[in-house]
């Protein structure tokens, strides 16, 4: 690719959706606030208007004149993720309808169900299931509301529990967890003993990757709980860089299991480890020349996945799309592969912008 390919990746998604909230699967979830997040990234590399024009045009789109949000519920984790986006509006434009409106998604997070260790169900209906996921739907609300708007740490201490909750449920070894847990009997895909679900998956995995790399970034070092977050993203990454494709370079569907010949290369969880190696060098977390090896062989790996067609757009290559927890591993690898699942399409975006950018 001549253009850099974070740059061609943007302009891929402005022409397929010339506005934002058409960008699949719905008006207000977490694929648009995972999108926008990297095109935030993307203009404050570039200081380019168009990648922010963009974000606002969103942030337009689902917040009234007088503050009210349009489209959202806050029924799910899923949910606080596209507010982190209204905060990011208010902080750029000073418009108090933002601030008002990032202050009511705040509000929500008051009532929202919990498991027993003070954990965020991942819906209001999935009744005692925690997913990896959720920690970085809320907590990149909780990161981007704390810091540029201010809540005497509150943010910070809710942030704080959910990661050392998930991270007790779902801990399997070496910083690798688990994609979720439930502490209800009914849940088919959880251990009846442990209540964690069967496997390590990719996608799942990235998501805890992403909401430690970027806390390390945005938490300020002298927060106490930075130096956890810290020693928690180099346990992964130094286990991980052990776990990646000889050949490729990349990260399996299943993470510890590469030596399982039915398991394959996933490009949506490769892309968020990747992210993290990138960030955590720049952050000088970890040791810097073993990532950095990762960080080259895993970055070819992800540039093969993305092809670019007759129409002159990227088309992002072998993830799956909208993957929940799954009942066994069979499911996991089974699961049908897709080009531009959604999920992927904004990991790329996201790493291919740190690596080129920062």
């Amino acid at each position: 690719m001549e253009k850099k390919l974070s740059l061609q990746l943007a302009d891929t998604i402005m022409r397929r959706f010339p506005h934002p909230d058409n960008y699949p699967f719905n008006s207000w979830t977490y694929s648009q606030g995972f999108m926008l997040l990297g095109f935030i990234h993307l203009y404050e590399s570039t200081g380019e208007s168009k990648y922010r024009d963009y974000v606002l045009k969103y942030a337009d789109f689902h917040v009234s004149p007088d503050g009210e949000l349009y489209r959202f519920t806050g029924g799910s984790m899923d949910d606080m993720l596209p507010g982190a986006v209204i905060v990011w509006a208010y902080n750029q434009t000073g418009e108090e309808r933002y601030k008002k409106a990032s202050y009511s998604i705040l509000c929500k997070f008051a009532d929202y169900p919990r498991i027993a260790n003070g954990g965020f169900m991942h819906a209001r209906g999935l009744v005692g299931q925690m997913w990896v996921d959720g920690v970085f739907m809320g907590g990149m609300f909780l990161n981007y509301y704390e810091k540029m708007i201010g809540c005497n740490g509150v943010c910070y201490e809710e942030l704080e529990k959910q990661l050392e909750a998930i991270f007790g449920c779902c801990h399997k070894k070496g910083g690798l967890l688990y994609h979720g847990y439930s502490e209800s009997e009914d849940t088919p895909w959880a251990n009846r003993l442990t209540g964690k679900s069967t496997d390590v998956w990719s996608e799942g995995l990235g998501w805890y990757a992403l909401i430690l790399a970027e806390t390390a970034r945005m938490m300020p070092e002298t927060y106490p709980y930075r130096k956890t977050v810290c020693e928690r993203l180099e346990m992964l990454l130094n286990t991980l860089s052990e776990l990646a494709d000889k050949q490729s370079g990349l990260f399996y569907q299943v993470v510890d299991k590469g030596e399982n010949p039915d398991n394959w290369t996933d490009t949506s969880g490769s892309a968020m480890f990747l992210y993290a190696f990138a960030a955590a060098v720049k952050l000088g977390i970890g040791d810097a020349a073993k990532y950095q090896q990762v960080i080259d062989k895993c970055y070819h790996g992800v540039l093969s996945k993305c092809i670019v067609n007759a129409d002159g757009l990227v088309d992002v290559y072998d993830a799956c799309d909208g993957l929940g927890v799954q009942n066994n591993y069979d499911a996991y690898i089974t699961f049908p592969k897709t080009v531009n699942a959604k999920e992927a399409v904004a990991a790329v975006l996201w790493v291919s912008e740190v690596i080129e950018y920062r």
